[in-house]
């Protein structure tokens, strides 16, 4: 099940956002406001999403590898912005 929820994240990581906000309360105690995690859901949803996973499985403490994790995902999400760029110049 691990897993299957990790290939969601990547491959649809809006839709996970939604099932966790509403099924769970996995983001309870995350953010301090509601801003961040709708700018979240909208800009940055694999970021969010392993925000809140040093959040709520490491306690927030920030290691090397999770801030490595963080810039992939960073990475992941900006990849997602250029392909719209791609499709128009064509």
């Amino acid at each position: 099940m691990p897993c299957f929820l990790a290939l969601i994240a990547l491959i649809f990581p809006r839709i996970l956002i939604v099932v966790l906000w509403f099924f769970t309360s996995w983001f309870s105690g995350v953010f301090q406001t509601l801003l961040w995690p709708v700018l979240g859901f909208l800009f940055l949803p694999v970021t969010t999403l392993w925000y809140s996973v040093v959040v709520n499985n490491f306690a927030g403490q920030w290691s090397i590898l999770n801030i490595i994790i963080m810039v992939l995902a960073i990475a992941i999400d900006m990849g997602s912005w250029g392909g719209g760029y791609k499709s128009r110049r064509r």
